[in-house]
């Protein structure tokens, strides 16, 4: 995609213009790649953080609070990693010329909800729908 030249920085896609164009596809492809490599980053500084911070601490309750923390920290990363994975799905359903559209109901997703959640697969409907079968169906 070849939009780079034509998306002003301060471009926000609006409901009057045709739905999914080559810019609002380049707004949200450029989104996505920004978020992805925030993410990235936090990664790396993570991973750094652990490899340095490895220290022995005499004091039991110290050390338990650290490993307590450091859980806590490779949890976060861990889904922010399923983030990742779903922002690469979200860029792929933008080079398919899928993105934008509800996978169960075909329907545009509102330009509200993708700015909000640029990974969402669902209309807003179509999603409390799914949470509300989820519920129902949950083994409690």
């Amino acid at each position: 995609m070849k939009a780079e030249a034509f998306l002003p920085d301060d471009y926000r896609p609006a409901e009057g213009e045709p739905f999914m164009n080559e810019r609002q596809l380049e707004y949200f492809r450029r989104k996505l790649l920004a978020w992805k490599a925030d993410l990235l980053d936090e990664s790396r500084h993570t991973i750094e953080g652990l490899q340095d911070g490895t220290r022995n601490i005499p004091d039991i309750t110290d050390r338990a609070s650290e490993e307590t923390d450091r859980a806590l920290e490779l949890r976060t990363r861990d889904r922010q990693r399923k983030l990742v994975l779903k922002i690469e799905q979200a860029l792929r359903r933008i080079e398919e010329g899928e993105y934008g559209y509800c996978e169960v109901t075909g329907e545009p997703i509102s330009l509200k909800r993708l700015d909000a959640r640029p990974i969402a697969t669902m209309t807003l409907e179509a999603q409390e729908r799914h949470e509300r079968r989820e519920k129902v169906h949950r083994d409690d």
